[in-house]
């Protein structure tokens, strides 16, 4: 696959997954051995996937993930995303707010015959723990 197909595979993820919560669309776009690396309980593999997908979009009422930018070489492609909802469903524990959220992270894919075989995943979940008031603001 091209740096282009493949950037495009991982776009349509943000798109029909967690914008969208179409797991099985996303699935789709998922290697058979996929493998997952993300800092939330979760199973392994394609399960732990849609497990994350589902407890985001139930924490966070309508949902919306933008990919910002994407690079890519080979068969990697990095996403710097921004995901925006309001905190309607419990989260890691934490009851509803009522807040809306802006959250930001990064993610790198690894890409196989055209399927996403492996995620690497991390967010700026300090960020949305001041924003929920879970945590406070940091001091000047």
């Amino acid at each position: 696959m091209s740096i282009e197909e493949n950037k495009s595979i991982v776009r349509r993820f943000f798109e029909v997954g967690p914008s969208k919560g179409d797991l099985d669309a996303a699935n789709e776009l998922l290697a058979p051995g996929f493998v997952l690396h993300v800092p939330l309980p979760c199973s392994p593999g394609v399960r732990g996937m849609d497990e994350v997908v589902s407890a985001c979009r139930a924490a966070f009422q309508g949902l919306d993930v933008t990919v910002e930018d994407m690079v890519a070489e080979d068969d990697m492609v990095a996403a710097r995303f921004t995901a925006r909802g309001i905190h309607m469903g419990a989260f890691m524990g934490l009851p509803p707010t009522g807040k809306p959220i802006t959250m930001t992270g990064m993610e790198i894919f690894r890409l196989e015959r055209g399927k996403i075989a492996e995620l690497w995943g991390e967010a700026n979940l300090l960020g949305l723990m001041q924003q929920l008031g879970i945590l406070p603001p940091m001091g000047r």
